[in-house]
């Protein structure tokens, strides 16, 4: 699992700035929320344009890197509002009870990509431009490596760990992760699997979407055939398709008109069960689009129940998910943009107890992250 992840002159954050995973010493949710002391996710809170998104697409950009199906222009990357020429980046996971640190820079000037990669302390793989030692391969030196792109990358395919269980082990969680735009329900995948809904229902039917809205009470189940029939009418496609049926009405409503929030959550929800089930990362941009606050608040708290190896990393405008019966302090992150870029803020650096009010203390400024609107209209 993710334990932390750091980065500088990446996108907004021109500052060199850490995202914490590790639990804090609070004893709330521990049974839930975290699992041998690594966090089950975060979630950043702050005014629009403040750099939310940014923290999880730095998670994203590693992601695309190793298993991305087309080039990552990394350049693009880098800080538009800094002069420094070098972005750097650090992930440190927890992998069978060792730490795996994989750390990446590039420098403008030249295009030169350094990559380190370490395992309980010990050296893997170091990497200067075209240069690298690889300490688990057959071949130790290698002098012709690609521009622009991560060497990690191709050691992977060429090899895929072959006698590395543990960095194995790290690759399949990797892969296994998730990220889902919820504003334009973009979705993409890191295995060579199709989460979208269609195949979902192909693959697996309607069990579990529909036993999932039995326990938490939706009063609504889907249909996924050619044909679906209620009391005064009847419907045929020359296709399955998805129909949804209210309880105590009981007539088939095509998807296509259904309501947004109930769109979102059947594209959703395939990603949120494989993750949970497969492990990996589930990063969500615009979490609280279309969702009702209560929705939002049952979707996290399913997540933090049943998940083992997964982590839900998510950004929302929902202050309503500021609560300590949701989410630890040691979970939220505040950002906020200033004239040196994005900065950030862990809730519990501020020591919050578990009886106060987070989401009170955050609109009032104690965490920073807020936005700052005049509300006189003239």
């Amino acid at each position: 699992m993710l334990k932390s992840y750091e980065v500088s002159n990446f996108k907004s954050f021109k500052g060199r700035t850490k995202f914490y995973l590790e639990r804090t010493n609070y004893k709330m949710l521990e049974d839930v929320n975290q699992r041998k002391n690594i966090l089950k996710g975060l979630m950043f809170v702050g005014a629009n344009a403040s750099g939310k998104s940014n923290a999880i697409i730095a998670l994203k950009f590693l992601l695309d890197n190793l298993f991305g199906k087309r080039d990552v222009n990394i350049e693009s990357y880098i800080c538009l509002f800094s002069n420094n020429p070098i972005m750097s980046l650090k992930y440190t996971f927890e992998i069978e009870s060792k730490e795996i640190v994989y750390e990446i820079e590039y420098q403008r000037i030249d295009q030169k990509v350094k990559e380190e990669l370490s395992v309980g302390g010990e050296t893997y793989l170091s990497r200067d431009g075209s240069v690298a030692k690889v300490h688990f391969t057959e071949t130790k030196l290698y002098t012709d490596v690609p521009k622009g792109t991560l060497f990690l990358r191709d050691i992977y395919f060429n090899t895929k760990f072959r006698g590395q269980k543990r960095l194995q082990s790290w690759f399949e969680y990797l892969s296994n992760s998730v990220y889902v735009d919820l504003y334009s329900r973009e979705a993409v995948q890191y295995r060579e699997m199709d989460l979208s809904l269609k195949s979902y229902m192909e693959e697996n039917g309607t069990k579990k979407i529909n036993a999932f809205f039995d326990e938490y009470h939706f009063e609504q189940k889907i249909e996924y055939d050619k044909k679906a029939s209620g009391p005064l009418i009847t419907m045929e496609s020359a296709e399955n398709i998805i129909f949804f049926k209210r309880k105590g009405i009981d007539e088939p409503i095509p998807y296509e008109l259904e309501s947004l929030g109930n769109q979102t959550l059947l594209q959703l929800l395939p990603a949120f069960f494989h993750c949970i089930d497969k492990g990996g990362m589930l990063l969500l941009d615009e979490f609280s689009s279309g969702f009702h606050n209560d929705l939002e608040e049952l979707l996290v708290r399913y997540f933090m129940k049943k998940s083992s190896e997964a982590q839900l990393i998510f950004v929302t405008h929902s202050t309503n998910l500021l609560s300590n019966r949701i989410m630890r302090p040691d979970q939220i992150y505040s950002v906020e943009f200033d004239r040196e870029g994005s900065c950030v803020k862990r809730f519990s650096s501020e020591k919050p107890r578990e009886a106060q009010n987070i989401e009170k203390m955050y609109r009032s400024g104690v965490f920073r992250g807020v936005p700052r609107y005049e509300y006189t209209i003239k």
